[in-house]
């Protein structure tokens, strides 16, 4: 992956599952690096379990937030039927990062998803896991930042499945 070019990261996602924060998580990573980071939001009906899409562009030089219909390098679903959903946003050599690729019965909790498919995301982008753990310290209070860690490497080792 060269960092010269615009890599864009779509997550989506029910309300409550993360999205933004996974999506802060990552942007934290690729300013302390040094990028050019832009990022979208739509939360919609959140609140009431409605999706929610957060968009992160980042490279040398981005100028939109907005990641264009068939460009997304990366998919980041946290629920299956938005993942089907979201297929058309997937540019020809995208990857989709669906919930399939975690073995849920290892997470310490459900609610770590965002960040097991974020480790999941991070296998595939060239950042060391120590830049991408100490994001997620910073994501977290104290107390959680364990069982997000244990969840982030459990992602990170997972192999996407086919």
């Amino acid at each position: 992956m060269k960092l010269e070019q615009v890599t864009n990261v779509v997550f989506v996602g029910l309300g409550g599952q993360g999205i933004i924060r996974s999506s802060d998580i990552l942007v934290d990573v690729l300013f302390h690096a040094g990028l050019d980071v832009k990022k979208a939001e739509i939360h919609g009906m959140s609140q009431r379990g409605g999706a929610v899409t957060s968009d992160v562009r980042f490279g040398r030089q981005v100028l939109s937030p907005m990641v264009p219909r068939g460009e997304a390098d990366f998919i980041v679903a946290l629920d299956r039927d938005l993942a089907r959903r979201a297929i058309p946003l997937l540019g020809p050599e995208g990857t989709m990062i669906k919930p399939d690729d975690i073995d849920l019965a290892r997470l310490p909790s459900k609610k770590c998803l965002n960040i097991a498919l974020l480790g999941r995301l991070s296998d595939c982008l060239p950042f060391p896991p120590e830049a991408w753990e100490a994001a997620i310290r910073r994501a977290f209070p104290e107390r959680h930042h364990e069982m997000n860690c244990h969840a982030f490497r459990i992602g990170r080792t997972a192999r996407q499945v086919a």
